[in-house]
Formats: structure tokens, sequence, C-alpha cells
């Protein structure tokens, strides 16, 4: 009788410690178990977005308000379109906010920051955000720094 419990307690330790590692990884990737908030949909038009994924974050003052949802290239204008998906608590953003393609961490997962404007009118579902700031590609950055020194090496 003894065996059969320790062999009882065993398995329920082991089922215990399967469903962490799945809520661990549910955390990880970004999917959540809940129900889905009340939310609204914006667009932001960047020149570059290099790095960014659908399901990453959209932050205000470092608080998660949302989460990218799509990501497009606009054949007009030929700039990629992201869909961001709110929080309906956060319906208050003046029309000229800035969304900006940030990087967090040292892995460098990309993440859109919005900075609040000081307009008085506000940005309703199905908007755009026209301010943006696209983001930083680091061999742009090094090419620009090789040449700089390359040209100045030259004179």
């Amino acid at each position: 009788m003894q065996n059969r419990s320790m062999e009882v307690g065993v398995g329920l330790f082991l089922l215990a410690g399967i469903l962490a590692l799945l809520l661990l990884a549910l955390r990880v990737s970004g999917l959540s178990t809940s129900a889905n908030t009340e939310s609204y949909k914006l667009y932001a038009y960047f020149d570059n977005i290099a790095g960014l994924t659908v399901r990453a974050k959209v932050t205000m003052a470092g608080v998660t308000i949302g989460k990218v949802t799509a990501i497009d290239l606009d054949r007009d204008t030929f700039t990629g379109r992201v869909t961001l998906q709110l929080d309906k608590k956060v319906d208050n953003l003046p029309t000229d906010s800035t969304a900006s393609i940030l990087t967090a961490g040292l892995l460098g997962e990309k993440y859109i920051g919005i900075s609040v404007g000081g307009e008085e009118a506000l940005l309703a579902d199905g908007g755009t955000i026209h301010d943006t700031q696209s983001s930083l590609v680091l061999e742009d950055l090094i090419g620009k720094f090789l040449l700089n020194t390359v040209s100045k090496d030259a004179k």
C-alpha cells in the first residue's frame, strides 16, 4: 500500500512539473491563456522595420499596452505598415503621438514604444500614427562609421 501511494505522489509531482513548464513556455512565447481584453487597432508606417515581429510588445512609459498584430508592405508608399492592437484602457492617445521601434535587452528583441503627444484631438479606432521612428540597423551604423573613418584617412 505504501508503494502505491509513493507512485501516486511521484506521478502528481511530475504532472505539476509538466504544467509549470507549459505555463513558463506560454509566458516566454508571449501567448496568453487568458481571454483577450477589449482593444482597438491603430496603424503606423515605418521606413524600416528590421527585426520587428508579429506579437511584439507595444509599450508606453515602460508599461505594455498592446501588441503588434500584423506587418505588411504598403505598395503605394513602399513603407512597412504595422498594425497595433492596443488595450481599450489606453484610448486617449493624442494624434501627434510618436511610435518608435526600440530594442530590448542583450538579445535585441524589437518592440514599439509610444511617446505621448500634446494635441487635444485623439486617435480613434483604425487611426494612424504619422510620426514614427524606424528601427536602427546595426549594419548601417557600422557602415557609416567605417566610411567616416575612411574618408578622414583619405584627407
